[in-house]
């Protein structure tokens, strides 16, 4: 019997060992595991870990505007790139926008607005026939919104060249009379006045410094200039050029002619304020001037009709 327990205890601590041990082998291999998982995500390799790696914008932006882009061609046709591309040089090229990118912000607005205005409509509690018409509404303004922008913002820098246009030529008429040639009269005049017409005349100068000619470049400045006092005065400087006629002569020629144009416009601005100023004055300043001036009379007639 003694030898039985003795034989039992020492079978049972034997036991206690190996299961000991096994827990002991597995919790090392578990920890193993999980340090060799973690290494290998710290040490895997850049085509691995290249997709995560990769910035937002490369992620999730540009897809967007890949799809974008494929939308806004399908419903724009095939010539809109070239369109937009002559409204953008109009427009001055704002904020450095490409063709592509207006395309993308047209389908982009579109489905935003559609959004707002199906959205407004729910929270306004509209009947279904007007909140139709918002989300149509929506989708037509948004999609429209980026060429009304560029078209405000081509008509605002056609008005400033046309502003800015006479005294630039002033301004060369001065260098080329005073002994400067003419590329250097059109550096003076970009680095000595701001705005659009300043801008051009520095692409100008860059363009002929890569290489274009003198009238080439002119040209590509009336080109992006929708003023025609622009293109009247590039074609009278590329005869100029063609033909050989001192630049002196006719830049004084082109500036009076500029001056008296500036006087007309003035003057026509001036006779259209009466035209413009009949609305207001007939909807917003006689109705007051007749309250004024009829409220005291009206009141006291009403007072003598109720008295009597």
């Amino acid at each position: 019997m003694v030898l039985v327990f003795a034989l039992g205890v020492i079978l049972v601590v034997f036991a206690i060992v190996l299961i000991s041990m096994a827990f002991k082998d597995d919790s090392k291999g578990g920890v193993n595991r999980s340090l060799a998982v973690l290494e290998a995500m710290t040490t895997a390799p850049a085509e691995l870990t290249k997709e995560i790696d990769r910035p937002f914008e490369e992620r999730v932006l540009k897809p967007l505007r890949a799809r974008l882009l494929s939308i806004g061609r399908r419903l724009t046709g095939a010539d809109s790139s070239d369109r937009l591309q002559r409204k953008l040089d109009y427009a001055g090229n704002p904020r450095d926008w490409s063709a592509d990118r207006v395309v993308s912000v047209k389908v982009l607005a579109a489905i935003v607005l559609l959004v707002v205005g199906f959205a407004l409509g729910l929270v306004l509690g509209v009947g279904v026939s007007t909140l139709v018409l918002m989300t149509v509404g929506g989708l037509v303004t948004g999609f429209f919104l980026p060429d009304f922008y560029l078209y405000q913002t081509a008509y605002n820098r056609s008005e400033k060249l046309a502003r800015e246009l006479p005294d630039a030529v002033d301004l060369l008429t001065i260098s080329v009379e005073s002994g400067l040639g003419f590329d250097a009269a059109c550096q003076q005049v970009s680095r000595n006045t701001e705005g659009p017409l300043s801008e051009e005349f520095a692409r100008m100068l860059a363009e002929m410094q890569i290489g274009q000619t003198r009238s080439a470049a002119l040209r590509g400045m009336a080109e992006r200039c929708n003023v025609p006092d622009v293109k009247t005065f590039v074609g009278a400087m590329v005869q100029a050029d063609a033909f050989g006629i001192p630049i002196g002569g006719v830049l004084r020629v082109q500036s009076s002619e500029m001056r008296v144009k500036r006087r007309q416009r003035a003057e026509t601005k001036a006779q259209q304020v009466p035209v413009k100023i009949t609305v207001p004055l007939i909807f917003c300043i006689l109705p007051c001037l007749f309250v004024a001036v009829m409220g005291p009379a009206a009141l006291q007639i009403i007072d003598n009709i109720g008295g009597s």
